[in-house]
């Protein structure tokens, strides 16, 4: 039996993403962003996301069909992102979808963006060994799972208690006076930074919070400290060293995120992990988390950063999977969940 060929469609945020993949084959990532229209809001801004959606979203289905060569009549299902995102947004490319599956007589697959992020890496790597380990971490989302099937079997062990990553990236940004995204400025600043030069504190590692927040993240008293640091020398006519900020922040991101990632496989008996999500592709967290997962033994796959963003490759390649599983397709009447947890892979 031939592998199954699935189009995706991303929609949960400021990306417009159709993906079209046969089983673990990448035949088209077409993706149009409104980033540029947020940047001057400092944010997304949902309204504008949606109505951005609207506008690209039959652009981009043409050209990610022209790049697969395909006929949409050859595809076998339509799997788009049902949640977790925002709601307007989401709303766009799951009416997309159902328009589709309908014209086309095609089952439709209401899949979870988060498990797509976990899914991707099947498009470089290949099949994923189970069980595995996962950190996905974005601008909304922060979470250590356990994964013994990404179509039915992937529980969250561990979330930010307060702010995710990527937001306390846009956040420290915003109070050094950097441009949004802060995710992208910040990892550039760190460089020509010293990350030894500030101690910032790592949120949850003190032995009363491990207890109880063993695996669980928070970076708001990180972002406090940032901002704390910076008006002190501010009121004292110094200077604030902007690149030396940028890598110590940088730095405790990636030391928190990285230690509970290698203690949670420690934990479970974990010899394969994955790490996926917009700030997966940040350069100090991929090169730390690899060193230490490979003093821990364990195998690391990192998906290129091209495909860590969020795209329609990783909801098609979801899709595949859920294919291959042999789970129901969605009903055509399914409403978006803005709050979807990732352990619904299936709408």
């Amino acid at each position: 039996m031939s592998e199954p060929l699935i189009l995706g469609i991303e929609s949960s945020c400021d990306e417009t993403g159709i993906g079209i993949v046969r089983g673990n084959d990448l035949l088209a990532n077409e993706v149009a962003s409104s980033m540029e229209q947020h940047i001057r809001f400092g944010g997304v801004v949902p309204e504008v996301a949606s109505r951005a959606h609207l506008e690209a979203v039959v652009p981009v289905l043409e050209a990610a069909v022209a790049k697969a060569d395909i006929d949409l009549s050859q595809v076998d299902g339509i799997a788009v992102t049902a949640g977790p995102g925002l709601m307007g947004a989401l709303v766009v490319g799951l009416s997309a979808a159902k328009a589709l599956a309908g014209w086309l007589n095609k089952p439709l697959y209401g899949v979870n963006h988060l498990a797509g992020h976990v899914a991707v890496d099947l498009l470089e790597h290949g099949d994923l060994p189970m069980p595995c380990g996962a950190l996905l971490v974005s601008g909304g989302h922060t979470s250590l799972l356990s994964v013994t099937s990404i179509a039915d079997g992937i529980t969250e062990v561990g979330s930010t208690i307060d702010d995710a990553a990527g937001e306390a990236y846009d956040k420290v940004a915003r109070l050094l006076g950097l441009p949004y995204p802060g995710g992208p400025v910040i990892d550039r600043a760190a460089a020509e930074g010293d990350p030894t030069a500030i101690h910032f504190p790592r949120g949850l590692t003190a032995r009363h919070d491990m207890a109880k927040h063993r695996f669980d993240y928070s970076f708001s008293g990180l972002k406090t400290s940032v901002s704390r640091w910076v008006e002190t020398e501010q009121q004292a006519g110094r200077e604030v060293p902007i690149n030396d900020v940028a890598a110590s922040f940088q730095e405790a991101v990636a030391d928190v995120l990285t230690a509970k990632a290698v203690d949670l496989c420690g934990h479970y008996g974990l010899k394969h992990f994955l790490i996926g999500g917009g700030v997966a592709a940040n350069s100090r967290l991929r090169t730390l988390l690899a060193e230490r997962m490979d003093d821990a033994g364990v195998e690391l796959r990192r998906p290129r950063p091209g495909l860590c963003t969020d795209n329609g490759a990783m909801i098609a390649a979801l899709g595949v999977q859920v294919v291959k599983a042999g789970l129901r397709p969605s009903a055509m009447d399914i409403s978006a969940d803005s709050g979807l947890p990732v352990t619904r892979v299936l709408v």
